[in-house]
């Protein structure tokens, strides 16, 4: 599966498009990460337990959004796009992926 945040894939022609297509997770903290985070951010510094967090979600949305694509029997993606917001009164976070699934000439 082709990913692009452009609406074009470089070299090819869209043929066709097929629709939206997206994925979403929401992962809530872990009370152990929480603690060791918070000791980071009194000292200062990136705090790897989120950075880490946060790029699995991402991950996993993406992942997501390529099956119902791969559903709808997309050659790619096009204009990928990606948003991040609290849920949960801030005990946990959403990572949504989308954009649009096209066939590819």
């Amino acid at each position: 599966m082709i990913l692009s945040t452009t609406f074009e894939v470089h070299g090819r022609t869209v043929a066709q498009h097929l629709g939206l297509v997206r994925g979403n997770v929401v992962r809530s903290r872990f009370i152990g990460r929480d603690i060791v985070a918070g000791l980071r951010m009194i000292v200062g510094g990136e705090i790897h337990e989120y950075t880490k967090l946060l790029a699995e979600s991402r991950e996993q949305a993406m992942d997501r959004m390529v099956e119902q694509a791969e559903g709808l029997g997309a050659d790619a993606i096009v204009g990928v796009r990606l948003e991040t917001t609290d849920a949960g009164q801030g005990q946990a976070t959403e990572v949504l992926a989308y954009g649009t699934a096209v066939k590819l000439a």
